[in-house]
């Protein structure tokens, strides 16, 4: 089952700057601005999946994972070997702030915030990344898929939009922004106290940063499931300040708020009663094997565990980790998007 899967030549090599300033549309974008890929003529590319979504990999060593990774890709493309194939890190991480390769502290509230500070070489603005968020690295040859790196902005999205819209949440895209973001119109409970905006802006729930080198790709998304949102308090997230971040468990639990504000005006009785039945937040098991699922998916790809062992600073293993729940029954009770 999934759960149990641990141009041009001056587009070469690139990071991909993934925050924007232009002003943001209230309605979320449709999912056409994705576009599906061809049917395969021949087998579709196996991806090798490192399924560590319940450990906390620190982030330097997750960091220097993908680039060794991105080496040994980028080598064998120089030298005409037979290219490696594709990887996927799936984990989290312990507290930490990331900046980008163009960003300033400008976007770092804190003097001195509380979590480590790394720069990378993605693209984009400060971000954090934490317990209870899940964090998507693929390592994929584009030339097995489409040369094309807003088509793969937009597929990491996808993933993370049908992801997010599996368990019932109003999942999209902003219009000049990239990530993925939920609507809020609709109701809830008043301000997140996170930005002071309304309830009623789209929320962003997926942060995405890419680097591209001859085609092959590191870094990646991260999806926001049951993080600690006090955690973005020091920071502003992706540069953008006057909307809030939120995440799976922040968005049901808001829905339960509408749920029960509308039992207590006596708007919903008979049958639509029914549907105002408890929603049960779906578990981080669950929604790892969504993200697989819908990566496999929106890439037409075959998803198998990597057999290779993991080796870190620690040494064989050696991350902090946490009970490792079955998600079947979970899925088996969730839509199929």
């Amino acid at each position: 089952s999934v759960d149990e899967i641990a141009p041009r030549a001056d587009l070469a090599n690139m990071a991909i700057l993934v925050s924007f300033t232009a002003p943001i549309a209230l309605s979320l974008c449709a999912s056409s601005s994705w576009e599906a890929l061809p049917s395969r003529a021949g087998p579709r590319p196996t991806v090798q999946v490192h399924n560590l979504w319940d450990q906390r990999v620190p982030y330097h060593e997750a960091l220097a994972w993908q680039r060794r990774l991105l080496s040994e890709r980028v080598a064998s493309l120089r030298s005409g070997a037979a290219p490696a194939g594709d990887s996927l890190l799936l984990l989290q991480h312990p507290p930490v702030l990331t900046l980008g390769t163009a960003s300033t502290l400008d976007n770092v509230r804190s003097d001195a915030p509380p979590f480590e500070l790394v720069r990378t070489e993605r693209g984009g603005e400060v971000t954090y990344h934490g317990p209870g968020q899940l964090v998507l690295y693929p390592i994929l040859n584009l030339r097995a898929y489409r040369q094309d790196v807003h088509w793969y902005m937009r597929a990491l999205e996808e993933v993370a939009i049908r992801t997010v819209r599996s368990v019932g949440l109003p999942a999209g895209r902003v219009e000049g922004l990239t990530g993925v973001w939920v609507d809020r119109r609709g109701g809830g409970s008043g301000g997140d106290g996170l930005t002071g905006v309304g309830e009623a802006s789209p929320a962003k729930i997926c942060a995405i940063g890419v680097k591209l080198s001859r085609w092959v790709t590191m870094h990646g998304l991260a999806l926001n499931v049951e993080t600690d949102l006090r955690d973005f308090e020091h920071i502003v997230p992706c540069g953008i300040a006057d909307r809030p971040v939120t995440s799976m468990q922040r968005e049901m639990e808001r829905r339960g708020d509408e749920r029960d504000r509308l039992e207590c005006t006596s708007i919903r009785r008979g049958a639509a009663a029914a549907q105002a039945a408890a929603e049960p937040t779906p578990s981080m098991a669950t929604v790892q094997a969504l993200l697989l699922r819908h990566f496999a998916e929106v890439f037409d790809a075959e998803l198998v565990p990597a057999t290779a062992p993991i080796v870190t600073a620690h040494g064989l293993g050696g991350f902090e980790s946490a009970p490792r729940p079955s998600a079947d029954a979970e899925l088996q009770a969730l839509p199929h998007v």
